[in-house]
């Protein structure tokens, strides 16, 4: 995205940023490395003396390990990087990934907004190529669109088993940020199975999207619906939100970054190309239409039935409008993004007790969940 779209503001209570101190963790640091350096600089006989010819070995063994694993990014970006292109959309940029060999390309759909045609710009190709919206779904915050014209060299992406991602995978990061086509940077994966609500100021959709791959690796603005890929080539995300911490004014929080698992990526994308729209989303919901309340200091204290949808998991349960919810499972809900965040895990037809209050008095229903 340019810079008045800026970065996606991500919520969860489960994910704050802390200030560093940096000087103890350093002092530290060199108080290690000061001991390691001084052990077993003798030229003793002793049996951890090393011959000559053992520590010329281990001294060869670190720049080799360095460059094998260069080696592998060099070989992942020349992979990949084919794959993914810059995406103009109104006065925005973005990224996208290349999903098929028809020149379906995949994006968020906060890159493309309210916008239909759009102008796309590949890695080996500076010609700007038109395309059009296939179908955008905000829910979770994911759109296809698709390429007039498939150009030569452009090659489909492979996604990976987001069942499979592991914290401490080396990933890359591959987009646009700031407009700059074909940027790469590197990181971990920093953990799996997020929840996270994206602000809908700025462009954002405010979905709540679950399961989400947590990275260290730079997402800047405009590498939203780019690559998050492993060492193997495979697209294991979508990068999405970068976090900012609300305690130092919604400042950028660096190396927290977020990215939709390939799973849902290739569930979506694939029912979008297929029937032109999402018919399955896997999102469980309550079916019911809700405001949050607020207690007599202010404070969010639940979210209130407004409407229930006939046959829906609430109605079914016997909810109707003017309770209000205040728990989901062990989860307490005081505001409509905390019961979005809990539902976010769960699957339809999944069975949960719902505990709500009615004129002042606390009852709970076993809800069968539908589907959003």
């Amino acid at each position: 995205m340019d810079a008045s779209r800026a970065r996606r503001v991500c919520r969860t209570r489960r994910t704050r940023v802390l200030p560093r101190l940096l000087c103890p963790g350093a002092a530290l640091a060199c108080s290690l490395l000061l001991v390691a350096g001084c052990s077993d600089t003798g030229t003793g006989s002793g049996p951890q003396a090393r011959s000559g010819r053992e520590a010329d070995t281990a001294q060869a063994a670190a720049p080799l390990a360095a460059n094998d694993l260069q080696a592998d990014y060099e070989r992942v970006i020349k992979d990949v990087l084919p794959s993914v292109v810059q995406i103009q959309a109104g006065d925005s940029l973005g990224s996208g990934v290349v999903y098929d060999d028809k020149g379906h390309v995949v994006t968020n759909a906060h890159v493309v907004g309210e916008n239909r045609d759009f102008r796309v710009t590949t890695a080996r190709n500076e010609e700007a190529l038109a395309a059009e919206l296939v179908s955008s779904y905000p829910e979770q915050d994911l759109a296809v669109i698709r390429l007039e014209r498939v150009p030569e060299g452009m090659k489909a992406a492979r996604f990976g088993d987001s069942s499979k991602v592991d914290v401490g995978q080396i990933v890359l990061a591959m987009g646009s940020p700031l407009g700059l086509s074909s940027s790469v940077t590197q990181g971990i994966v920093s953990a799996v199975g997020r929840t996270v609500t994206e602000g809908s100021g700025g462009g954002g959709t405010g979905a709540t999207i679950g399961n989400m791959v947590q990275t260290s690796a730079a997402i800047n603005p405009g590498n939203s619906g780019g690559a998050l890929v492993n060492l193997d080539g495979q697209v294991i995300g979508i990068p999405t939100l970068a976090a900012t911490d609300p305690g130092l004014g919604d400042s950028a929080a660096p190396g927290i970054g977020f990215a939709i698992p390939a799973s849902m990526v290739r569930t979506v994308a694939g029912q979008i190309i297929e029937d032109g729209r999402v018919t399955d989303s896997g999102r469980a919901a309550l079916g019911i239409t809700a405001r949050t309340v607020v207690d007599d200091g202010y404070r969010p204290a639940g979210v209130a039935v407004v409407e229930v949808s006939d046959g829906g998991a609430a109605d079914e349960a016997g909810l109707r409008p003017g309770d209000v919810v205040v728990r989901l499972g062990d989860t307490d809900i005081t505001t409509i993004t905390s019961l979005a965040e809990a539902l976010a895990p769960m699957r339809p037809g999944d069975r949960v007790k719902v505990t709500y209050t009615r004129d002042d008095d606390e009852r709970t229903a076993e809800v069968t969940l539908g589907e959003q």
